[in-house]
């Protein structure tokens, strides 16, 4: 639903010049007006119900969201109320000063506070305009700073113009549509941002007018807390306090609960660059890793490839979708492929089962999970597809980088020194470990040596007390048995077994 949601949506994004729009709303309408809609009138609510709360609040934790709401934001709340859930919070508080931002992260943010199962309040801190608007309407409770505003929630394109008139209508109704869902059995709060959405409805209560028609609705904390009706109800507000701290004194009745207060750091951007292009760091670790395998000892390309899957593993914990638990499977495979480089060379096993567990613990931690949310619901509501075509690009990059490579490179010197050289005569050893002078590739073919560990099919042999990467094309050679050059790749050595 999420994807169908924000293809339909495309570039659009909430409007965030809040003193722009209430310039705009003070101005009268220009031209003659097209014939009015009958105006939105409200009847008194029944007393919104209230959120379970628990009998006492112990554990509260506090999430900023601060600046233009964007995919920095939306990293910073989902790891929070993760975090929240995992830590058995009682109460949530979302410490907003926003002047708007994007739709598609917006969206994102009110689906993840929908799935914390206990009280959310939002401060406005200040300001929260636009999609901050939204995103309080999302919380089960709002609270003010004396000086609090909200509202101007009407949508604009992503560079702040008018949306085209009949992209706006869809927009709208959609938003008010949704705005209505998460505000049922929340007083006037339906109406309220519906009013912040569209200005081309009057929206009075009984015989008040709260908004006329052309115009945005924009509240101060007073104006919000304002009580209309029988038996009366404030408009908006749940209540003003002067500091977090004197908010959660207020809500939790003076009990002094742990309060835990959720940072936002530049971390949060980068992850959000480096999201972007996780296929592209995926498909060059991948390739690496590949020439890694195919060059003896452990070098450049190993250390290249780990360290852009650790980028891509540490990027997707930062945006809050995985957790700790990755980081296990992780270290795992990469303990099983230093196994495979350094052990147990041409074994195989333990370095495909490293692999695996490196590529899988990547799709873990690009999954968007929740705590105590069984795998079959994660499954069936699409959290592994971004992670899994995430990796497809990524393999697709590789193999065609890859093959790239080969076509242009294989006879030039930089390929020879890249790999070849790498392979075959840097890795050259003295036995017993000490370095010795290198011997060109081509002057192997024809020498005779000894398979210093099994070729099934890959391994190493010693020729003349040095060790080289090499590879028999049929069966298997066991160790001690005598070999001979017969050709090389741009990776390895190509022997046989000899039995004279």
């Amino acid at each position: 639903m999420r994807l169908r949601i924000l293809q339909l949506m495309g570039l659009l994004a909430l409007g965030f010049a809040s003193v722009a729009a209430a310039a705009e709303n003070a101005a009268p309408a220009q031209g003659s007006p097209a014939p009015a809609p009958a105006p939105t009138t409200v009847a008194a609510p029944a007393s919104p119900a209230q959120p379970a709360v628990p009998a006492r609040i112990e554990r509260v934790h506090v999430i900023p969201i601060q600046g233009e709401i964007g995919s920095s934001v939306l990293y910073v709340v989902r790891r929070g109320i993760k975090e929240a859930m995992a830590a058995d919070a009682d109460l949530i508080v979302f410490d907003m000063k926003t002047p708007g931002g994007a739709l598609g992260p917006t969206l994102e943010i009110m689906e993840a506070i929908a799935r914390f199962p206990r009280p959310t309040i939002t401060y406005v801190n200040s300001e929260a305009m636009s999609a901050g608007a939204f995103i309080a309407a999302s919380t089960q409770e709002i609270w003010f700073a004396p000086q609090g505003i909200i509202g101007a929630a009407a949508p604009v394109a992503a560079g702040g113009q008018d949306v085209e008139a009949t992209m706006k209508l869809k927009v709208v109704s959609y938003l008010k549509a949704r705005i209505r869902a998460e505000s049922q059995d929340k007083g006037y709060r339906g109406e309220v941002i519906s009013a912040m959405i569209d200005a081309d409805r009057e929206f009075k209560i009984g015989d008040k007018v709260i908004k006329e028609k052309g115009e945005l609705l924009s509240l101060t904390a007073v104006e919000a807390a304002r009580t209309y009706g029988t038996p009366p109800q404030p408009l908006l507000s749940a209540g003003t306090a002067g500091s977090l701290a004197d908010l959660i004194a207020q809500r939790s009745g003076g009990t002094h609960p742990k309060v835990t207060t959720l940072e936002m750091t530049w971390s949060e951007t980068l992850a959000s660059w480096l999201n972007s292009i996780a296929p592209v760091l995926l498909g060059i670790g991948m390739l690496a890793l590949f020439i890694e395998f195919k060059t003896p000892g452990f070098g450049v390309f190993g250390i290249v490839g780990i360290v852009l899957l650790a980028i891509v593993f540490l990027s997707s914990y930062i945006a809050g979708l995985s957790g700790h638990e990755p980081i296990l499977f992780f270290v795992l495979g990469v303990a099983l492929l230093a196994v495979e480089i350094f052990f147990f060379p041409g074994t195989v096993v333990m370095g495909v089962a490293g692999l695996l567990l490196i590529f899988g613990s990547l799709v873990w931690a690009m999954a968007d999970l929740w705590p105590n949310e069984p795998l079959t619901v994660a499954w069936s509501g699409d959290a592994f597809v971004q992670p899994l075509l995430n990796l497809l690009f990524g393999l697709l990059i590789a193999g065609g980088v890859g093959v790239l490579l080969i076509r242009f490179l294989p006879r030039g010197w930089v390929w020879d020194r890249l790999v070849l050289n790498t392979a075959v005569a840097a890795q050259a050893q003295v036995s017993g470990g000490a370095s010795a002078t290198t011997t060109r590739p081509d002057e192997l073919i024809g020498a005779r040596g000894v398979a210093a560990t099994a070729l099934r099919p890959s391994g190493q042999i010693d020729i003349d007390g040095r060790r080289y990467e090499a590879r028999v094309e049929m069966g298997t050679v066991p160790a001690g048995a005598s070999v001979v050059v017969v050709r090389r790749t741009d990776f390895e050595l190509i022997v046989e077994e000899t039995h004279s």
